[in-house]
């Protein structure tokens, strides 16, 4: 938490110097250092008031607080979107108005499929076969082997990746805006924008390195191993110990595969396609918004399916004990 506060502190001074130089100097009347600590000092209390909201709702609310608080801004900013869509496809479209019909029906059709394939692969795992051998005490027979499953999720790292690829990639442009007349910071502007092929490219790389990365720290096969040899648990026709963590990291690798291709994919289509269909700039929704969308969507639901049954169970037992 100390550590978003000292990071939010920097990042507004260098979001207002920056916003400051793209404005040609005229978007802050003083702007010394007193100025530009002024305003991070009002915005990191902003940041900070948001992480107590946070974790309020997350206490007493359904969910995570600054998930659905970003859910929130997000779904807030689709009716200006549809909005200016609709001012630049369909106002005095003329002779081309069918053809934006057709176009934007379409795209509708695309960001539907996207949806749906997110929801996919966010809920798909891979279920490995676990075995757990009873242990055989005093006179109780042996009962032979307790069955379950390992679920690996084919995307373990979630949308840390993508948020990790949009800073590491946003750094050298913020740092950039320092030297606006440099030759380099101009080409790291122009260059590492998403758009971009070189930007675009830079921004998959990073989000498949970071998949790999954080997907291991999420799922720790070594660990995992440990664990199911301690508690006399094995995967059919392989050996505990070594063996299980080289057979689980195998499979890992093949998830985290999928998974990187997916969180690739999904962040630079709806930049792309929107790009290419030639809608305003505030239509191109990232693939971050998207799978925070889709993916707190789909944690709420399940929130709110289970305090449903747990509702219905407390009202069985009620009439039960009645």
């Amino acid at each position: 938490r100390y550590f978003t506060i000292i990071l939010a502190f920097i990042q507004s001074i260098l979001m207002a110097y920056g916003f400051n130089n793209t404005a040609g100097g005229q978007l802050i009347i003083d702007p010394n250092w007193t100025t530009y600590v002024f305003i991070a000092t009002v915005l990191t209390a902003g940041t900070a008031f948001l992480l107590w909201l946070g974790e309020q709702i997350t206490a007493k609310g359904i969910g995570n607080g600054v998930s659905m608080i970003i859910f929130a801004g997000l779904v807030s900013a689709i009716p200006n979107v549809a909005n200016q869509i609709y001012l630049q496809q369909f106002q005095n479209a003329g002779d081309q108005l069918f053809i934006n019909i057709v176009k934007m029906i379409l795209i509708g059709l695309v960001i539907l499929a996207i949806i749906v394939g997110v929801i996919y692969i966010q809920q798909a795992v891979r279920k490995i076969p676990i075995q757990y051998a009873k242990a055989v005490s005093g006179d109780n027979p042996y009962q032979g082997a307790k069955n379950t499953h390992l679920p690996l999720k084919v995307n373990s790292a979630g949308v840390i990746p993508v948020i990790f690829a949009s800073a590491f990639l946003m750094t050298p442009r913020t740092i950039a805006e320092f030297f606006p007349d440099s030759s380099v910071s101009k080409w790291l502007d122009a260059n590492l924008d998403f758009t971009h092929p070189i930007g675009m490219t830079l921004y998959v790389g990073l989000i498949v390195a970071f998949t790999y990365f954080y997907a291991f720290v999420q799922v720790n096969p070594e660990q995992m191993a440990e664990n199911l040899k301690k508690q006399n648990g094995y995967v059919p026709s392989i050996r505990p110990g070594k063996a299980t963590e080289q057979y689980v990291t195998k499979i890992l690798y093949r998830l985290t595969c999928i998974g990187a291709i997916f969180l690739g994919a999904i962040s630079i289509l709806p930049i792309a396609f929107t790009k290419i269909a030639t809608l305003p700039p505030s239509a191109q929704i990232g693939g971050t918004s998207l799978l925070i969308i889709v993916g707190v969507a789909l944690e709420t639901m399940e929130i709110l399916e289970s305090q449903h049954v747990k509702h219905h169970y407390k009202g069985f037992i009620k009439k039960a004990n009645s």
